[in-house]
């Protein structure tokens, strides 16, 4: 009983520090190990902060785990001060007098350090979703961690680009192209996995998510999608819709490439539950929908009748639907695109749904010409920064209809980022699933680093639709060098918390 006092008192002790804004190295006892603990916290909420760096003055890099841990243990820097650099993408650390950003801490082993971080962000990281070494440090120290597999899953180092469905009563997540630790060339097929919603005993998405991975024979995450030709296999516009037996099916939308910039065929792909992989559904070729990407899926009640709209030629421009039936998802002449390619009138210009049957049709049927001349139409999209007005070019993204706001949210990404190349997070809200979208706030920012991707959680959505959950891809890839790759946490999956009622959301004509 009075070792337990002892801890908590300790405890106590820690969390007035940090309030107070000290960095301190406290009596706190981690475990009997040898480890000097340090964990980054955030200070406006106190919790655990990922993916910050520490670095000594001899340029020696740590980075926070998903508890904001950092577990210690340099020879010859043990059990002395030691100066260590602090900064991490969206946060901010007081500089000292001679502009050095960071703190002295004393290394002593078995004790525990608590630096606290100002966000810049709005959006609050959480954890990493994916990968090698999630809890790492954590598990080092001692302290608990709320994953099956915290250290590794599905032997998966490194992740692209996440899809997910909710498919007999499961979350479905597919990922692209997925890295082992035994080769530099892992699966290019698509890799999946499956969680439980956290009503039905999933994890609290505040807390992390466990993924049950598809492996093969040796443990390591296998092809979801394996076709006999080979290539890269790329699944996107996940949904799901009853056959003709009724039965739910989890159909996608393949690309199958030769390499990045070499498209063999594209088409559909229907899941398998015997042989628990995706097969071939539809094959005409090189050509298939009206757009060759179709995002992601989100469904939309239209007049009664249920929709899939797609993010697709944009998350702020959703031009591509289809019908929620078996009939009309399998074949492309009956999924509609908005355009005004068709006037009804020789002076109409306007933008309406129109089959692309029929827009084949007014185009002789060369579906070629039909894709090209509607991806020219959608060309240029554009949103506006909230303060200035200045244009922001969306990147890829999400759309869903948020109950607390009772509006229709978009979290996307930027090209051409002022910070980054690929790695700004904004979010715009419309009071339709096609907008307009006229503003935005950035709600993440990255210094010269990519976080492209990015997928609202909406199965994961808490108090009402007040809070939501996203994650995106975090890499060098596009706006930084290979050099500066932060160890473990590049090429996976990041996820971040937000509150819609932060009132730095506030957008032009939009109340709270």
């Amino acid at each position: 009983m009075r070792k337990n006092a002892m801890q908590n008192h300790a405890a106590i002790v820690a969390i007035a520090l940090v309030l107070a804004g000290g960095a301190q190295a406290i009596a706190e006892p981690n475990t009997n190990c040898p480890y000097f603990a340090i964990q980054v916290v955030d200070r406006q909420t106190g919790r655990g902060v990922p993916l910050v760096e520490l670095k000594t003055t001899n340029s020696i890099r740590y980075y926070t785990d998903s508890n904001g841990i950092v577990a210690f243990l340099e020879p010859g820097l043990m059990d002395r001060e030691v100066f260590f650099f602090v900064s991490s993408h969206g946060y901010t650390f007081p500089k000292d007098g001679f502009g050095s950003q960071g703190t002295r801490l004393k290394t002593t082993p078995g004790t525990t350090a608590t630096i606290q971080v100002h966000r810049v962000n709005i959006a609050e990281r959480l954890y990493r979703v994916t990968g090698q070494g999630i809890y790492r440090d954590s598990v080092l120290v001692g302290r608990s961690v709320p994953l099956k597999n915290p250290v590794l899953n599905g032997q998966v180092v490194g992740q692209d680009s996440v899809f997910t469905c909710l498919y007999r009563g499961q979350i479905f997540w597919m990922w692209g192209d997925t890295a082992k630790p035994s080769y530099p060339l892992g699966n290019f097929a698509m890799s999946g996995a499956v969680s439980d919603l956290p009503e039905r005993g999933g994890l609290d998405p505040a807390l992390g998510v466990d993924q049950n991975y598809f492996v093969d024979e040796s443990g390591f995450s296998r092809k979801m999608a394996p076709l006999q030709e080979g290539g890269l296999i790329w699944l996107d516009g996940l949904l799901t819709v009853p056959d003709r037996q009724g039965r739910e099916r989890m159909v996608a939308k393949f690309t199958r490439l030769q390499s990045l910039d070499k498209v063999l065929e594209r088409g559909l792909m229907v899941f398998n539950d015997a042989t628990q992989s995706f097969e071939p559904l539809v094959r005409p070729g090189l050509e298939f929908l009206p757009y060759r990407n179709t995002g992601h899926a989100f469904p939309v009640e239209v007049d009664g009748q249920s929709y899939y709209y797609f993010t697709s030629p944009s998350p702020m421009a959703p031009r591509l639907r289809v019908r929620a039936a078996w009939e009309d998802v399998i074949d492309a002449n009956r999924y509609e695109v908005l355009t005004a390619l068709l006037p009804v009138a020789s002076d109409e210009t306007k933008a309406r749904w129109v089959p692309f049957g029929e827009v084949l049709t007014s185009l002789d049927g060369d579906k070629t010409a039909a894709i090209e001349a509607l991806e020219a139409e959608a060309k240029d999209v554009r949103v506006y920064e909230a303060e200035s007005g200045k244009a922001v070019t969306p990147h890829n993204g999400t759309v869903h209809y948020n109950a607390y706001r009772k509006r229709w949210i978009g979290i996307f990404g930027q090209q051409f980022g002022d910070s980054s190349y690929l790695g700004e997070i904004w979010y715009a809200e419309a009071d339709a699933p096609v907008g307009p979208w006229v503003h935005a706030r950035k709600i993440v920012t990255h210094d010269k680093y990519s976080f492209y991707n990015p997928k609202h959680h909406p199965l994961f959505d808490q108090d009402g639709g007040r809070t939501i959950y996203f994650e995106g891809t975090y890499t060098w890839t596009f706006s930084g060098s290979e050099e500066a790759a932060t160890p473990r946490y590049d090429y996976n999956q990041i996820m971040y918390r937000l509150d819609l009622d932060d009132p730095r959301l506030v957008l032009p004509g939009r109340d709270r």
